[in-house]
């Protein structure tokens, strides 16, 4: 696999995909009890936005770039705080340089009693995702397909947790290996909180992989979406999507107030949409949906809905 997320670091899909992390991880910190992260597909854990590589393609300056320059309504701003704190404790100064992955994210935000486990397939991002936790005691890197942990490493022994499975989609079959997965997971660990991450662009692709989690009878599964401009042909990445099983019962409430918000600060002028959905309720796998948007060909409005496709 030839992919390097360091391109993409701090991109529109990281701040929408990050800040719906640290909402869960916040929520799951209301209770005293530890719980345990398990990142599938783990990267280096912190990236370098002066190297040559996201030179190359700064893609951040449309994303965090654009929200630290403000303009955030004031709730999504307050929803948001927690992973702008941890920006801001990375980076002192008043220049935007270092940009935390998914792993380092969440363990800024942990309590003495929390636990990560990060899991990174290629040998050189495993090898400096483990210096950068070298000596944490809270955090366990191993070098494994993330693939196989969604199998492997449920149910954690503290018996709450969240599962992010963030695949780098440069090869065939990603979407099927996250139904599968999930399936089999959820198998053995059906109350765990699970965020999987999922590109906006081939939009057949998205549909059939809607369809499939809705096959699967898991309950409670939330579709959560923004696009930054229109769906193309040839596809190009338009959108950053999560879907979110056993979603804590606050975050329906908080999307409605952050996609909008991110969508119109992300989006190009006029394009931004958002979605949210449920795909299946508390029983039925195909329940009615719940959506802030309108249904998926209508592409009026700035808070309107694009028809379903890492930055």
């Amino acid at each position: 696999m030839n992919y390097s997320h360091a391109f993409h670091a701090g991109n529109f899909a990281d701040v929408m995909k990050h800040i719906v992390l640290t909402r869960l991880v916040e929520y799951l910190k209301k209770k005293d009890a530890a719980f345990r992260v398990i990142d599938t597909h783990a990267g280096i854990g912190q990236y370098d936005l002066t190297g040559a590589i996201a030179k190359r393609s700064p893609e951040w300056l449309d994303g965090i770039g654009k929200v630290l320059k403000g303009g955030l309504p004031q709730k999504a701003q307050a929803l948001a705080k927690p992973y702008l704190d941890v920006i801001a404790a990375l980076n002192p100064g008043d220049r935007l340089e270092t940009y935390p992955g998914s792993p380092l994210l969440v363990r800024k935000l942990f309590r003495q009693q929390d636990r990560l486990s990060a899991l990174e397939l290629h040998p050189e991002y495993a090898e400096r995702l483990g210096k950068l936790f070298e000596g944490d005691v809270q955090v366990r890197v191993i070098h494994l397909d993330g693939w196989l942990a969604l199998n492997a490493h449920v149910p954690p022994k503290e018996r709450r947790g969240l599962v992010l499975v963030d695949p780098p989609f440069e090869e065939q079959g990603e979407f099927e290996r996250l139904v599968d997965g999930l399936q089999k997971a959820h198998r053995k660990f059906p109350g765990g909180l699970y965020a999987l991450w999922y590109p906006l662009k081939d939009t057949r692709a998205v549909h059939d992989f809607v369809s499939s989690l809705a096959a699967t009878g898991i309950p409670r599964v939330l579709r959560a979406e923004i696009s930054i401009r229109l769906a193309s042909n040839p596809p190009r990445l338009h959108g950053s999507g999560m879907i979110l099983v056993n979603p804590p019962f606050t975050l329906e409430g908080e999307l409605r107030v952050l996609l909008p918000a991110l969508a119109q600060m992300l989006g190009d002028p006029g394009q931004g949409r958002h979605r949210l959905e449920w795909i299946a309720g508390e029983i039925a796998p195909a329940a009615a949906p719940v959506a802030t948007a309108p249904a998926p060909r209508v592409r009026t409005g700035s808070t309107g809905s694009p028809r379903p496709r890492k930055g």
